[in-house]
């Protein structure tokens, strides 16, 4: 298995998902904007039907376009703070028409699925560079803004008056949420990114530790799903990112069996 190049490339980039997907995702959860997630894996859809349209790298133009999205979430949140949900349904549906009106015109379909599905057979070198080049730049962002997130995750107001530029921590922020996205769908897949974003969290919460040992967790129940589900998607002949959801799940409910075992004991 992993004397094929194909194979050697999906780690790679499995491998870098796997440490910023579960980064992100922690803050996401704490944050209550888990639902984000959903909502530009559905603009990198758009941005995947514009690449292929106009014949550019579709992870490139996912990433332009969410970019766009994340940032157009943070401006529209502004107006509408106590809605938040209707901003994600606003940009939700943008998106949607989008990639829907690009698909039909036939210039889209053909590639679509690997996609919308994930596919280890398509990651190619040049997306291993992208994907590299984002992930570092994502990852570095993080830890460089790691003390800033983590107190205006806790106290949003405490952070204003500590004169913590927040909003612009916000932008940031939404923006790596995008770039996380568009890089991850050659190996996940549009329709299910957010899972690897999200459960591997809800995973680490369950050993109820504090902030960070539940961030180190996330990163390890995230490898373990990510690189088990690779694995198994190339033994039966499956789509990564459906796989790879399961596997999380499994992962999740087996954790949860144990800890329940445990505080039975």
């Amino acid at each position: 298995m992993f004397q094929l190049d194909f194979m050697q490339n999906a780690f790679i980039a499995g491998i870098i998902i796997s440490i910023l997907c579960p980064f992100i995702g922690l803050f996401l959860v704490l944050r209550r904007y888990s639902t984000i997630g959903d909502t530009l894996s559905h603009s990198s859809f758009a941005g995947v039907a514009i690449g292929l349209v106009l014949g550019i790298n579709p992870i490139l133009s996912a990433f332009l376009f969410t970019t766009i999205c994340a940032i157009v979430i943070e401006f529209l949140r502004g107006y509408y703070k106590k809605y938040a949900e209707l901003v994600m349904s606003i940009v939700l549906t943008l998106s949607l028409g989008i990639a829907i009106l690009l698909i039909s015109s036939g210039k889209a379909s053909t590639k679509v699925n690997s996609y919308l599905f994930g596919s280890i057979l398509t990651v190619s070198s040049e997306d291993i560079k992208l994907i590299f080049i984002v992930g570092i730049i994502s990852l570095l962002t993080l830890i460089f803004l790691y003390n800033k997130l983590l107190y205006i995750t806790f106290d949003e107001e405490g952070a204003k008056t500590s004169n913590i530029n927040v909003k612009l921590i916000n932008y940031i922020f939404t923006i790596l949420v995008g770039a996380t996205i568009s890089m991850s769908i050659r190996v996940m897949g549009l329709l299910v990114i957010s899972s690897i974003m999200i459960v591997p969290v809800a995973t680490a919460m369950q050993l109820k530790k504090g902030f960070k040992t539940t961030l180190i967790s996330s990163i390890i129940f995230g490898m373990i799903d990510i690189l088990l589900g690779l694995s198994l998607s190339y033994y039966i002949d499956s789509a990564p990112g459906g796989t790879i959801a399961i596997t999380s799940v499994i992962t999740l409910t087996i954790v949860i069996i144990i800890n329940k075992f445990l505080n039975n004991k």
